[in-house]
C-alpha cells in the first residue's frame, strides 16, 4: 500500500493518473475486506466524498448505510397506533 503511507498523500493536492489507479485500487481492496468509507477517509486524510467519488468511480458496490434509522422501531410503532386509533 504505497499511496496510502501517511504523509504521501498531500490534503488536497490532486491526485491523477497512475497514482489515482493505484489509490482507487487499495482503496477498493480494503472497502471490499470491511472498512468503512469514513474509516477509508480519516486513513488517508481526505473527505468522504473523495473516497465515495473514488469508490464509485472505480465501480465499486457500496454497502447500504450501517447504524439506526431516523425514528427508529419506537417512532415506526407510534405511527402504526395513531393509525389503529384514527380507524376504531
Amino acid at each position: 500500500m504505497a499511496v496510502m503511507t501517511e504523509g504521501q498523500i498531500k490534503k488536497g493536492a490532486r491526485i491523477t493518473g497512475n497514482d489515482r489507479s493505484q489509490l482507487a485500487n487499495e482503496l477498493v481492496s480494503e472497502y471490499k475486506s470491511g472498512a468503512s468509507i469514513r474509516a477509508l477517509a480519516e486513513k488517508t486524510g481526505r473527505s468522504y466524498g473523495f473516497i465515495h467519488r473514488i469508490l464509485t468511480e472505480s465501480g465499486a458496490q457500496l454497502r447500504s448505510r450501517g447504524g439506526a434509522t431516523r425514528g427508529g422501531k419506537d417512532k415506526m410503532m407510534s405511527s402504526q397506533n395513531k393509525a389503529t386509533d384514527s380507524a376504531s
